[in-house]
């Protein structure tokens, strides 16, 4: 049988997602509710599952988790079976006629009618401000999201559809958040955003992302800015002044380049070549001297000949990216290349080639690693497991970049900063050592 005043949040997909789930918790709290976050056993009065629609694998792992709950609501094991987010958002009139377990349906914007529409289990009726949250990740580390939506609308992707056109959050908001983290013990922040090339371009008529970090800078705590997902095309080369000047923005750069040839560029729609690329890279590694980029990669879109793949290959042995996600093509619904390019490489193909690019990655991963070797880097603990300590370095984001290993953290906790010899290195994490 369900617990009544539970609710239980399962989110699915991006970080950006894991925001929107992290505000729907502390909106939850406020109303009395005991709130959990990706229970292995929801139990809830209601259980809210936040989809993510980006490609194929994600809409599958959307629908499939909203299958198994509705399996436990027929059991009674859970109360009402509640569905918001990016699949949703995109596919409801289908989704509710394919899912009929599903009690209610909410986008990826109006879920807060779903806040609106519980009765409150407590007297208090203050209401936190819509920014506020509850952390799911580590106390010491938070995402910070500063802008919604996209306009590059490129070929492949489907964000632009489903988020809408991009929409900036304020420099004095953003600030404020940032403040009200820092008080409660974050200390890294990990800037993300569909397209922080973009910042501000709405609400200030130019582009002020420098200006955003600068300021996010100069608050006392703050101790690391990670900045993820730029865009090539029209990047504002103004934040590297403030990544080179300011110590606590970290050296990293997560800036998704997709390909390198220019035919499959202009089938892409990136609205940059490779010249531009090739420009702009040597200009981020110029103006912030041992820069780590991470780019993400994709094989096997329409126009990637076996003389188009060979030319990513070697921009990726060029490069020697320090991180790089890679992913085959898949056609989504309604973009410019479902509707107007042909398909044409075989799925095998695709994979086929993904794996090459990656097994390169290993092996640039290992040679960038081994050269770490012997140098002592300042690393964040996240946990202590084992009797072993595992952080990362300014170069390393969550959950996607490697780890430093501590075989012997003394007194060392999650969330210090320790300085840490590197004495071994591999392809996706290093070993090292404290040194007081």
């Amino acid at each position: 049988m369900f617990k009544k005043n539970r609710i239980d949040v399962i989110s699915l997909g991006c970080s950006k997602n894991l925001i929107d789930s992290e505000r729907l918790l502390k909106q939850l709290e406020a109303k009395g509710y005991k709130a959990t976050h990706d229970s292995p056993s929801p139990e809830g009065e209601y259980v809210v599952v936040n989809t993510c629609g980006f490609i194929a694998d994600a809409k599958e792992e959307s629908i499939n988790t909203i299958i198994e709950l509705g399996q436990l609501k027929d059991e009674r094991r859970i109360g009402k079976l509640i569905v918001m987010g990016c699949l949703s958002q995109r596919y409801m009139d289908e989704l509710k006629e394919a899912l009929p377990e599903v009690d209610t349906w909410y986008g990826k914007y109006d879920w807060k009618n779903f806040i609106n529409n519980l009765p409150d289990k407590k007297i208090d009726k203050s209401k936190p401000a819509s920014w506020e949250r509850k952390l799911t990740t580590p106390p010491h580390s938070a995402y910070l999201k500063i802008s919604e939506g996209c306009n590059r609308f490129c070929a492949f992707c489907a964000i632009p559809l489903i988020t809408g056109r991009h929409t900036s959050r304020s420099i004095e908001e953003i600030e404020e958040e940032v403040k009200t983290l820092v008080a409660q013990g974050v200390k890294e922040f990990n800037v993300i955003a569909q397209d922080l090339s973009s910042y501000g371009t709405d609400i200030y008529g130019k582009q002020s992302l420098a200006t955003l970090i600068d300021r996010l800078a100069d608050i006392q705590g703050v101790e690391w800015i990670r900045l993820h997902y730029a865009y090539p095309s029209d990047f504002p080369m103004e934040v590297l002044d403030v990544m080179a000047k300011r110590d606590n923005v970290c050296n990293y750069l997560d800036i998704a380049l997709q390909h390198i040839s220019n035919p499959v560029l202009a089938n892409m729609r990136r609205h940059v070549d490779k010249e531009q690329t090739l420009s702009l890279l040597k200009k981020i590694r110029e103006k912030v001297p041992g820069i780590r980029i991470r780019t993400t990669l994709m094989t096997g879109f329409p126009g990637e000949g076996e003389k188009e793949f060979a030319e990513l290959e070697e921009f990726v042995k060029s490069q020697k990216f320090d991180r790089m996600g890679a992913f085959a093509y898949s056609e989504e619904d309604d973009t410019f290349a479902a509707k107007n390019l042909e398909d044409t490489v075989p799925e095998e193909v695709k994979q086929q080639r993904l794996d090459r690019l990656m097994q390169l990655q290993e092996e640039i991963a290992l040679e960038l690693n081994e050269k770490m070797v012997g140098k002592t880097e300042k690393v964040l603990i996240d946990r202590i497991e084992g009797g072993k300590a595992f952080g990362r370095t300014q170069y390393d984001s969550p959950e996607v970049d490697p780890e430093v290993i501590i075989s012997d953290p003394g007194a060392s906790k999650p969330g210090d900063f320790v300085n840490v010899k590197i004495e071994k290195a591999y392809p996706f994490e290093l070993e090292g050592i404290i040194i007081k």
